[in-house]
């Protein structure tokens, strides 16, 4: 009678990811429409009841292909095509993408936690005026819908130079590329831009009082928080 394989040597046929069902289903459907570069995309309402998803699980798929650069998501305009990949090589990008993902909310944990205890140490006036401005410029975007994604990124600069250390802010230009990953990816979470401008003010507070443990902590728990994304969550 012949042996029957041992269990280990039987492997299970890895099921997609809805992250993955989804993506592959609007670039199928952007191919099916002849849709090129500078193309609009349905509004989210329509595209989400045209693929049979909820809006919610839509929006996070268009930020994946945000991060990707296949789309521009334009507030007021909606997701413009940038440009029209084949679906194998758009997929290997999101996975790869969420591959880095940890990898770099761990360089972020590393790097700007320091930074912000250096800046409430180190920080002038004029830096404070700077931090301030950032957090004007984020709360104005959000207020008129936005993500604000410029904003915090001026706001993670801004803490940056306060903290007056050269060599860390060579490491974070080195990094700002894929540092602009997680950005995109956060604030594509339903209610993310308004806490994550809440979590810039508690840094920036501590800044002022010159706090540097204050400080350390907001951004920890700003880190930890902006890591919080529906990626990489199990699906």
């Amino acid at each position: 009678m012949a042996k029957m394989p041992a269990p280990h040597q039987i492997s299970r046929v890895a099921r997609p990811r809805l992250y993955e069902q989804l993506v592959e289903q609007i670039m199928e459907y952007i191919g099916a429409a002849q849709l090129g570069p500078g193309d609009t995309l349905p509004a989210e309402r329509e595209l989400a009841e045209r693929l049979g998803v909820s809006r919610a699980t839509l929006a996070q798929a268009l930020v994946a292909l945000e991060v990707l650069g296949v789309i521009d998501v334009q507030h007021g305009t909606g997701a413009v095509l940038v440009y029209r990949p084949n679906v194998p090589s758009v997929i290997k990008g999101l996975r790869e993408h969420r591959s880095r993902l940890p990898e770099i909310v761990e360089a972020r944990s590393t790097l700007e936690v320091k930074l912000a205890e250096l800046a409430a140490a180190r920080r002038s006036k004029d830096d404070m005026v700077a931090i301030d401005k950032a957090l004007d410029a984020m709360a104005e975007e959000v207020a008129s819908g936005a993500k604000g994604a410029r904003g915090d990124e001026l706001f993670h600069q801004a803490v940056t130079a306060a903290a007056h250390s050269a060599v860390l802010a060579q490491l974070m230009t080195f990094i700002a590329g894929m540092i602009l990953e997680t950005r995109l990816e956060s604030l594509g979470q339903p209610g993310r831009p308004e806490q994550s401008l809440a979590s810039h003010r508690k840094i920036a507070d501590a800044i002022r009082e010159q706090d540097s443990a204050a400080a350390a902590a907001a951004m920890l728990e700003h880190i930890d928080l902006v890591s919080d994304v529906a990626l990489l969550k199990n699906e």
